[in-house]
């Protein structure tokens, strides 16, 4: 990984965008002190709220525990 300068990083910001474009990682300091990092765009798929939910209500119809369901395992527990 690379480290420059905060004022280096302001002087030559377009090419460190390149450079991190290509895949590198780039870590900016102050004084020495780590401050930023820059590092190639990742997009983060998000699976919308219902979507997780009609799985984990699928889910919960599957899962068999010793021949039980897991809702009957939670009922019993709470007798």
């Amino acid at each position: 990984m690379k480290t420059v300068g905060a004022s280096e990083a302001k002087t030559h910001f377009s090419d460190l965008l390149d450079q991190v474009k290509d895949g590198q990682t780039i870590t900016i300091s102050r004084h020495g002190t780590p401050v930023a990092i820059l590092s190639p765009y990742v997009e983060v798929r998000q699976t919308p709220t219902k979507e997780v939910i009609e799985h984990l209500r699928s889910l919960r119809e599957t899962v068999h525990l010793n021949g039980e369901s897991l809702q009957e395992l939670i009922e019993e527990d709470r007798r």
